[in-house]
């Protein structure tokens, strides 16, 4: 019976010792959190896109309300729901302006070739491993909808032309497309930057333009109507300097031949200039390789860019 006795008396001893210790921990270790990011965090929209530069709405909370990031620079939230994080911060909202995701090609199978007709699995990362996918502009679209599959907020759709088109109200520049995109042909830009070159290839002019109608051809008309230095053809290629985007109007896409440099405009999409050759053919162009498949074009394919 002692032994009993003793025995619990150790262990409620060791009880005791360990809830002083536990309790001590509690109030050395505690972290005050601030209720106010609760609070904030219900008011944001809850995308968890990282367009802020946080890695979700919860982390810009925490930052808004240690003051170290503006209730504005969530470009998703509406102006109703900034206005109520600022008010509830009682802090300047402050002002990001809205970047979108733009895509640097134009050249759906009507208008660019194909050398090959690509037969295995129907997404573009696979399509490009196959010799860097069945097109003749080795730098297209391949319109296989990775970016549309990949994109969580259905801001993109892939047209009749199968191409994709970004729905600039939806886009939240999450950068999953950016990321998902074999070719590299989306990047985030602030909707301000209306002047967009919708290609990327850099073959010479006439090479380029038997591979692709809209193709740019470094053909320079679109530089000598800009003001100096916005834009400069670097490797056979239209580039705009973002940094002087304050001087960019339409005047550049004017006398394009091809259509590929474009105006955005607001609701309307990219705008070609006036003498852009019109396209109206829907139907796509014929492979152009005899519909040999694609593994056994891959000499054409080269050969088409040496």
């Amino acid at each position: 019976m002692n032994e009993f006795l003793i025995a619990g008396g150790i262990m409620g001893v060791i009880g005791v010792l360990l809830a002083a210790v536990l309790a001590y921990a509690d109030r050395k270790l505690f972290v005050y959190e601030d209720p106010r990011i609760d609070a904030v965090e219900a008011l944001l929209p809850k995308a968890n896109c990282g367009a802020c530069g946080c890695v979700g709405c919860r982390s810009f909370a925490e930052k808004a309300v240690q003051g170290l990031i503006a209730p504005g620079k969530c470009t998703v939230n509406s102006a109703e729901g900034v206005a109520a994080v600022a008010a509830l911060l009682q802090i300047d909202p402050g002002t990001e302006e809205k970047r979108v995701a733009r895509l640097a090609c134009a050249g759906g199978p009507h208008v660019a070739r194909h050398v090959a007709q690509y037969v295995g699995v129907q997404t573009c990362r696979a399509a490009a491993l196959v010799n860097g996918g069945s097109k003749g502009c080795s730098w297209g679209c391949l319109g296989l909808g990775d970016c549309e599959r990949v994109c969580s907020f259905n801001a993109i759709q892939m047209n009749s032309h199968s191409l994709p088109v970004v729905n600039e109200s939806l886009c939240t520049a999450c950068s999953d497309c950016v990321d998902v995109c074999p070719k590299q042909l989306f990047s985030l830009h602030p909707v301000s930057h209306r002047l967009w070159v919708a290609c990327r290839s850099h073959a010479e002019g006439q090479l380029a333009e038997a591979d692709c109608e809209v193709a740019c051809t470094a053909c320079g008309r679109c530089v000598a109507d800009a003001p100096p230095s916005l834009i400069q053809v670097v490797n056979n290629l239209a580039t705009v300097d973002y940094a002087r985007n304050s001087l960019a109007t339409p005047a550049p896409t004017l006398r394009c031949p091809t259509g590929a440099i474009v105006w955005f405009e607001n609701g309307k999409g990219p705008l070609r200039g006036p003498e852009a050759k019109r396209i109206t053919r829907h139907s796509s162009l014929p492979v152009a390789t005899a519909n040999l498949p694609l593994q056994n074009a891959a000499n054409f394919h080269e050969g088409v860019h040496s």
